[in-house]
């Protein structure tokens, strides 16, 4: 047994740069890993876990307290992998760190040699026992799952029945079968396509010419009401079918006229050369344009709020609306048809026809049939639950379902689609016990086969939406053929479920799992040698409501299975959601909102319990990537309570580089793994030992984690882990007159009991990163000394440090990727801005700061956003944006811009030694003749013009250089480099440390370099 003193391996290094590479890499593997056998939201990566699992178990050979019989096993198992091992025990350490980093790479984690030596490590720590893993949030599972493959035993517990679904699968079916569970998913798999496409066939004909229908894209559509219109809109957001370089095919359409006919649109699919050949959309921002009677000049435009109205008449406008003879009066409209043909290459696209129409309207006659006939529990065939009502602050603001007329989850499938879900659903309920293995295969296909999804053109299939944690409406869809062998198939779903489970591999043991709120937990006490979780973000995602769309089929696929309801409440159609440890305060439980208060506390009962169930030398882990203060202090504080110590903080890279949401924001590249201990006793903290201790600590550990790589917004969520080291050892903190010290408070206040330790933690980290980039005494600063670097240039170098990017280098999808079938879990860009209508809004440049990150730096430095706005930073919905150069041209040099500095601009800087800046706007310059590269044209500027309107900063004087040398003025540039030389060192200082901030493909970084080189030597 590991002697309760003794350090873990996590509580003193760990090898977070290799870590970070694997588990970065691994949220590209699309396929043939265990995270592909259903989606479910922030799966950690098996790479973090596995490593971060290991920290927890393994001793620190160098701790005085390790067991000799420890080093002497971890010896004989590291000897038998490549690598020479030195004699000492911190060559022990560094070898263990090593094989800890090495074997997080997601291809050795199936290696004979690499499974045995960690295994054998774990059983060297804990002889004579099996070491307990307990993830109470455990989601995905993949933190049990690491546990199991480490030979550890592993309790896995959620309160949501979707996620208990997939726990059972993966740690209790796979290792209890082993290889022949796959074996025998694809005989039955088999046999369901089979009998699935005997009562589906007719509803997807194959043409008369042999081709097989594949897909078939459609629109929602309105009616122009416009008078003497009346036209039918397709609501579509692009016109093109295939992007692919040597097929690209697109629509477009023309207007037809026919006497005492409504005129209409006519399709012809073809192929275009240039992308303007491709007709524009046809609706914006729920704003749908005319293609019939708009003019260039004057486009007719049906406003959202009537464009949502004719939808709720439709519930949703996925399905066809047909008169008593058959005919199409309404609703959706097909425009084209996918299909493979036997003797060509890739797919082909064709104009719909009288047929497929029918095909709809006879699903829409059996849908009703068997729709009348109930399942044995009462429950209906199709999903009558109702859908979130979407909107206001809390999770309901991931969803537009109800404001489109989707109110029930029938709305959100179109009929056959429906029809071919209840179908599979009824032939996998007859498959006991495989039933809830093949369940998690239709919840793939319930992702694929949606009428939310879209057509990937590039891709050339069906588009999966859910995984983004964000169900945006889309008026144009794809539909999927289940019973084909293409994207959008059971048959492909099943086949990529199959693949997840053989790459779970082989696992020593059989984990137990139970739908249970992580605050209340069912285990006895002091149990579990590692408590590990990864609990909600605040309000980042809301899982119950996602999971919902899966669980109302989940529930007519496993009639016999007690787990696929609400254990809490029987009266519950559908997921938990009052217990669920989520902020959203559109909801009520126990009488009051579930505010942050509720968070804060329902965290702190969680933590708490994990306090309870680890045994006496056992070790936790809180994992936390939230990118909001309030997140983490609700998180911190839900620590506190729960009697927590934190005694490390790694920060593991866990997201791609690549992604959009990293680019030109602070968004977390990583994910902070809080180690902690049971608090012991309840000793009481001096303030002022605490806060003498604090610099100390927070320096040391920026020094080290910025040694591993670790960069900007990262590296500050990182050091509030061992700055709570400090706080957290007691269990209250008091001041000299006994007032006690909160976690958080009013950062604006200046007595220590008002105003929160946090805000001391945000003000030290702000000066040492200052002092570190700009090599100033923060102190002088803040008071206004002689040499002290003026606010405008802190804010700016403090924002820039904030949004520099962890080193990490993961793997960037290829171009193209992923292709055709392959594509069966594309995941929507993470952070794709788009409106109600889907299409993206254009982003303004700049880079980008939560505004309550950006405060909780500026405020305890001296420095008032409010001061700034609108001369370096744009504040707009919560977010900081710091202006680019180019848009500071105006205010700096008035409305002729940089260009136009002309030769009275240079004898202003020679005659004063300093370049007029902020030029009154009231007083235009008159236009003459100017003299630039290439013979441009501008605006002569007299020296009354350019008087400033206010003192102009060194910021201001880098940026104005930067400017004169983006527009070539390069004497105005000499003699301002020439002044500003003579003046003080602060400018060049400024200069070299923008240079180091700038992101290094920037404009502005290009700039500053250049204007650098341009200094008088």
């Amino acid at each position: 047994m590991i002697p309760t003193a003794c350090k873990r391996l996590a509580e003193v290094d760990f090898p977070i740069a290799t870590v970070s590479r694997h588990a970065a890499r691994e949220k590209s593997i699309r396929h043939g890993h265990p995270s592909t056998l259903h989606l479910w939201w922030a799966r950690r990566p098996l790479a973090a876990c596995r490593a971060m699992l290991l920290g927890l178990l393994l001793p620190d050979p160098a701790d005085a307290l390790c067991p000799p019989a420890f080093k002497t096993e971890a010896r004989a198992a590291l000897g038998r992998l490549p690598g020479k091992l030195g004699p000492s025990d911190l060559d022990l350490r560094q070898a263990l760190l090593q094989f800890i980093g090495d074997f997080a790479n997601w291809d050795l984690a199936a290696n004979a040699q690499y499974l045995a030596a960690g295994r054998a490590l774990v059983r060297a720590a804990h002889p004579g026992e099996t070491p307990l893993v307990v993830d109470p949030f455990a989601g995905g599972g993949s933190i049990p799952l690491e546990a199991l493959r480490l030979g550890c035993d592993a309790f896995a517990s959620d309160l949501n029945p979707v996620a208990g679904l997939i726990q059972k699968v993966m740690l209790e079916d796979i290792p209890r079968h082993g290889p022949g569970l796959a074996d025998e998913l694809r005989r039955v798999g088999a046999e369901i396509k089979a009998a699935a496409e005997k009562e589906l066939a007719e509803f997807y004909p194959t043409d008369p010419d042999g081709a097989r229908p594949i897909a078939y894209l459609w629109a929602r559509t309105v009616r122009c009401e416009a008078e003497g219109c009346g036209a039918e809109i397709p609501l579509m957001r692009s016109f093109w079918l295939s992007k692919k370089a040597k097929r690209k095919r697109a629509l477009r359409y023309h207007v037809v006229r026919e006497a005492g006919q409504t005129p209409r649109l006519a399709f012809e699919i073809f192929e275009p050369t240039k992308d303007s050949d491709v007709p524009p959309g046809t609706v914006k921002r729920a704003n749908a344009t005319c293609p019939v009677c708009s003019r260039p000049a004057s486009p007719t435009v049906l406003p959202a709020s009537r464009v949502r109205v004719q939808l709720r008449a439709q519930r949703g406008g996925a399905d066809v609306i047909f008169d008593d003879h058959g005919q199409r009066t309404g609703g959706a409209l097909l425009l084209a048809v996918v299909t493979l043909q036997t003797n060509e290459t890739g797919r082909q696209y064709r104009l719909p026809t009288s047929n497929d129409y029918q095909a709809v309207k006879n699903a829409i006659d059996q849908l009703a049939k068997i729709n009348l006939q109930p399942l044995p529990n009462g429950m209906s065939r199709i999903p009558d639950e109702s859908t979130p009502v979407g909107g206001g602050s809390g999770a309901g603001r991931a969803f537009s379902y109800h404001q489109y007329g989707m109110t029930q989850y029938k709305n959100v499938f179109a009929v056959r689609q429906n029809l071919s879900l209840a179908v599979l659903a009824q032939l996998i309920s007859a498959r006991e016990p495989l039933d809830h293995v093949l369940a998690l295969a239709l919840g793939k296909l319930v992702d694929l086969a949606n009428a939310i999804c879209r057509w990937e053109p590039v891709a050339e299939c069906p588009r999966n939406v859910y995984a983004a944690g964000r169900v945006r409406p889309a008026w144009e869809f794809a539909e999927g053929v289940p019973i084909s062998d293409s994207s959008g198939s059971f048959d492909v779903c099943l086949a990529n479920l199959i693949d997840g489970i053989v790459s779970v591999g082989q696992l020593p043991r059989v984990g137990t799992t139970q739908i249970a709120a992580a605050q209340k937990s069912p285990l006895p006490d002091t149990v579990a040698s590692v408590w590990f979780t990864d609990p909600p973000y605040y309000d980042a995602y809301p899982y119950a409501d996602l999971s919902d769309v899966f669980f109302v089929w989940f529930k007519r696929a496993l009639r016999s299975c007690d787990a696929i309801r609400d254990p809490f409440d029987f009266s519950n159609a559908l997921t938990p959601k009052l217990s669920e440890a989520v902020q959203d305060e559109s909801r009520i439980s126990d009488g009051g909102p579930k505010d942050r208060a509720f968070f804060e506390t329902t965290m702190g009962m969680s933590f708490a319990e994990g306090r309870r169930v680890i045994a006496d030398n056992g070790i936790g882990c809180i994992v936390f990537a939230h990118k909001t203060t309030e997140g983490w202090e609700a998180l911190l504080s839900g620590i506190i309570s729960g009697k927590l110590t934190i005694t490390a903080s790694w920060p593991i890279a866990t997201e791609l580089a690549h992604r959009l949401r990293a680019k030109d924001s602070a968004a977390l590249a990583t994910s902070v793994h809080l180690v902690c201990r049971p608090r012991i006793g309840n000793e009481i903290g001096d303030w002022s030992d605490v806060f003498r201790a604090l610099p100390g600590r927070v320096a040391d550990w920026m020094e080290r984690l910025q040694g591993h790589g670790v960069r900007g917004a990262d590296l500050v969520f990182a050091c509030i882990g061992p700055a709570l080291e400090i706080y957290s050892r007691y269990a209250q903190v008091l001041d000299a007159e006994d007032r006690a010290i909160p976690l958080g408070g009013d950062p604006t206040a200046t007595e220590p009991y008002q105003r929160g330790y946090l805000a001391y933690v945000w003000e030290v980290v702000a000066r040492a990163a200052l002092e570190q980039v700009l090599g100033t005494d923060e102190a002088k600063a803040r008071h206004g000394e002689a040499g002290a670097v003026e606010e405008d240039a802190r804010l700016t170098a403090l924002f820039l440090w904030t949004l520099q990017g962890t080193d990490g280098k993961s793997e960037t999808p290829k171009a193209g990727q992923p292709e055709a079938d392959e594509a069966e879990e594309i995941s929507p860009p993470d952070d794709e801005d788009e409106d109600e209508a889907g299409a993206p809004r254009k982003k303004p440049k700049g880079l980008r700061l939560i505004y309550d990150v950006a405060r909780r730096f500026a405020q305890p430095l001296g420095i008032h956003l409010e001061d700034w706005e609108g001369r370096i930073i744009e504040t707009d919905k919560g977010v900081v944006r710091l202006l680019p150069v180019a848009e500071r041209a105006l205010q700096l040099f008035g409305a002729d811009g940089a260009g136009a500095v002309t030769a009275e601009m240079e004898d202003s800087v020679r005659r004063t030694g300093q370049l007029a800046l902020f030029p009154e706007e009231a007083a235009p310059p008159p236009k003459v003749k100017g003299r630039g590269r290439k013979g441009r044209k501008g605006a002569a500027v007299s020296d009354a013009d350019l008087q400033a309107r206010r003192e102009a900063t060194t910021l201001d004087r880098v940026h104005a250089a930067m400017l004169l040398q983006k527009s070539g003025r390069t004497n105005a540039l000499r003699a301002l480099l020439q002044a500003e030389q003579e003046r003080s060192p602060g400018f060049l200082r400024l200069a070299n440390a923008l240079s180091a901030l700038y992101p290094r493909e920037s404009e502005e970084k290009r700039l500053v370099d250049a204007m650098l080189l341009a200094m008088p030597k």
